[in-house]
């Protein structure tokens, strides 16, 4: 019987491992290519995974010659916009890893792309697949906390990769920051308006770019978003998710990204005569989610497949959590405050 999703690997290092698991746990889903730049990782992750399957090193001619309908993107940043393009003109659908491509022009022509073709382009956002972070926006849609007027997030690691991100020009802003903006959306369901950004490489770092950034963003339901981060913190590390902080009119809900977020509220009664307040704790609830973190985000990709609707981490959606990283690096640049609403019309030009 032939699968419902014919789909083309393209990347084949080790984050392909995860989507091609996934791939592997599907009856629907059958691996009719693997493609990589070179041919012999294409055919170890054959041999890996037992996959009986054509290996190329150019996606244009593996979809061409299996008929494959969907493309799975986990090949490099710098080659997204080429694969991604080749892949919808061809008539495929897409599912890329982040992010959506290197450049605003880019990512705006793969929007282009994908609404002109009529096929589907999503982006993987893991983190918006974690069962605590929808706890929080829970939290925030069910106005525990009230309208919300201020948003922090801290992220400081000393990660020691080695390799190409050691140096980059702007290693936390391309590489990392792109999961923290997308979560600022997703938790307080904005989009951005502006941004001012101070890119810097402070003293120790083993960067050759800059490893630190601070960010204040503008949010079109009127709150503030900070943002600072750093690559080469050593000592008292965040989570890997960030630690969160959102002051409402009622409250303030807190997520360290390690344990359940949670919330305090001003108590119900008279306080008038009060210099600080009482307050009483909400506890976020517990989210059920059958899968999480890639394969639930694989999960939704898949399910908006066939419920014939965008995936909620679509190519368009995620125009503005790049628009984010881009506006930053530009006023990292030019010291200046950046509109992101003219910074994303002039990509259209």
């Amino acid at each position: 019987m032939t699968a419902q999703y014919r789909v083309a690997v393209a990347g084949c290092g080790g984050m392909a491992n995860a989507w091609i698991e996934y791939a592997l746990s599907r009856s629907d889903i059958q691996i009719v290519a693997l493609v990589d730049i070179r041919l012999e990782s294409a055919q170890a992750m054959a041999a890996k995974h037992e996959i009986s399957c054509l290996t190329f090193t150019d996606i244009k001619e593996a979809i061409q010659a299996t008929e494959a309908n969907l493309v799975f993107d986990v090949t490099v940043p710098g080659s997204h916009y080429s694969i991604s393009s080749t892949a919808l003109e061809l008539g495929c659908n897409v599912f890329s890893e982040k992010p959506l491509a290197e450049t605003m022009e880019e990512c705006t022509k793969i929007v282009e792309i994908s609404e002109r073709t009529g096929n589907a382009h999503a982006v993987m956002q893991n983190r918006r697949y974690d069962p605590r972070i929808r706890s929080l926006r829970n939290l925030i849609e069910s106005d525990t906390i009230g309208r919300v007027g201020y948003i922090s997030a801290s992220f400081f690691l000393g990660a020691h990769f080695g390799g190409f991100r050691d140096v980059m020009e702007s290693p936390l802003l391309l590489d990392m920051a792109i999961h923290t903006f997308d979560q600022a959306r997703f938790i307080s369901g904005a989009n951005p308006i502006s941004v001012y950004c101070q890119e810097f490489n402070p003293p120790g770092s083993w960067y050759k770019g800059n490893a630190s950034a601070v960010c204040i963003f503008e949010m079109s339901d009127g709150s503030v978003f900070t943002y600072q981060g750093s690559w080469c913190a050593e000592g008292a590390s965040t989570s890997w998710e960030a630690a969160w902080r959102l002051n409402g009119e009622k409250g303030t809900a807190i997520w360290d990204g390690h344990e359940m977020p949670y919330a305090e509220v001003v108590e119900a009664g008279d306080q008038s005569d009060k210099f600080i307040r009482d307050v009483e704790r909400v506890n976020g609830e517990i989210v059920n989610m059958d899968k999480t973190f890639h394969q639930g985000c694989l999960e939704e990709m898949f399910l908006s497949l066939a419920e014939e609707r965008p995936a909620e981490t679509n190519c368009r959606d995620n125009r503005y959590s790049m628009a984010m990283v881009f506006g930053a690096l530009e006023s990292a640049k030019t010291g200046q405050k950046i509109d992101l609403i003219q910074f994303m019309s002039a990509s259209e030009l």
